[in-house]
């Protein structure tokens, strides 16, 4: 085991994926000597040559482009994004193209060997674009996983997992968490399953439900509640497409309560999904309405970023009004 954060443990889930698998690529915007923007693919050129690591031109269009054909040719392709805020003119490449490649050709052509990177969320004070959490425009696409890791440990493992999933993956870092979240990563290879669900603390009184970096904030207001007298389950979802139904349905069957909280606006949110699916599992187990705790529908704003944070607090008090309901 290594103490590493989240950045470290990203590019050694990258280093472990090239060294074991020669085909393997990584590249963006200045990740080759440069090290990306964030430094996650630090070392990976001197390592494994400007041909496995390299400098992309300032295209996202072009980077995801360039990817579908390196993933269709066999190669795993590792695409970064600079930013999440930046994927929209890689929209077509990726919901038209990737999502659908292997349907559209009866199988003879696939880019399961595609996974875009890229850092997302608020909290860093960058404004409106910078800051944005994506993650539900692309979970209405079939033929794409997306995953949010909440921590070292997660982002590697599921990294990993997403580069060998047979399917083109959106993996979203959160870079709030990139130098803030440290912990210990074992140093061999590992992976964690897609599509599986974690509960970090089993609870009898409500459910509650993230993923990514808003794990943290949860976490601290699970714990406010404690202090209450309020036993919280609390699960990551790590995958939202496809996301775990049967563990959620299972909790909320206990618990009789859903907390739902996530970065990006309320309308047309994930948690708007999973609502709606959860109320259709669960309608008779239900002792109150499910809450949905989220970023605001505004563009993120530059000089009120932590107003518009779905923080602790106002998890702490969604959580109170639901059970008091």
């Amino acid at each position: 085991m290594s103490n590493m954060n989240l950045l470290q443990a990203v590019n050694n889930a990258l280093d472990i994926a090239m060294e074991k698998e020669p085909k393997t690529v990584c590249f963006g915007e200045d990740v080759g000597h440069f090290g990306g923007v964030f430094r996650a693919t630090s070392h990976l050129q001197e390592k494994y040559g400007k041909s496995r690591c390299f400098n992309t031109p300032l295209t996202e269009q072009g980077i995801i482009g360039f990817a579908n054909g390196l993933a269709a040719g066999g190669h795993k392709a590792i695409a970064e994004i600079q930013f999440a805020d930046y994927i929209f003119p890689a929209f077509d490449q990726i919901v038209n193209e990737a999502a659908k490649f292997r349907y559209r050709s009866g199988n003879e052509f696939n880019v399961g060997g595609l996974t875009i990177r890229s850092p997302y969320g608020g909290g860093i004070h960058g404004g409106l674009y910078h800051s944005q959490s994506p993650e539900a425009y692309f979970t209405g696409t079939p033929g794409l996983k997306v995953v949010m890791p909440r921590n070292p440990y997660q982002a590697k493992g599921l990294l990993l997992a997403s580069i060998r999933d047979d399917n083109p993956v959106i993996f979203f870092e959160p870079k709030r968490l990139y130098r803030a979240s440290t912990g210990e990563v074992p140093e061999e290879d590992y992976e964690l399953p897609l599509g599986k669900a974690d509960i970090m603390q089993e609870g009898r009184d409500i459910t509650v439900l993230g993923w990514g970096a808003q794990m943290e904030v949860l976490e601290k207001a699970v714990a406010m509640a404690a202090e209450d007298g309020i036993s919280c389950e609390l699960i990551d979802l790590r995958t939202l497409m496809p996301w775990d139904v049967e563990t959620v349905t299972q909790s909320v069957q206990k618990t009789g309560r859903l907390l739902i909280s996530h970065e990006a606006p309320l309308s047309g949110g994930f948690a708007g999904e999973i609502a709606a699916t959860i109320q259709d599992t669960c309608f008779l187990s239900l002792e109150s309405p499910i809450a949905r705790v989220t970023g605001l529908d505004t563009p993120f704003p530059l000089a009120h970023d932590k107003e518009y944070m779905p923080d602790h607090l106002k998890n702490y008090e969604a959580i109170k009004r639901s059970v008091s309901f």
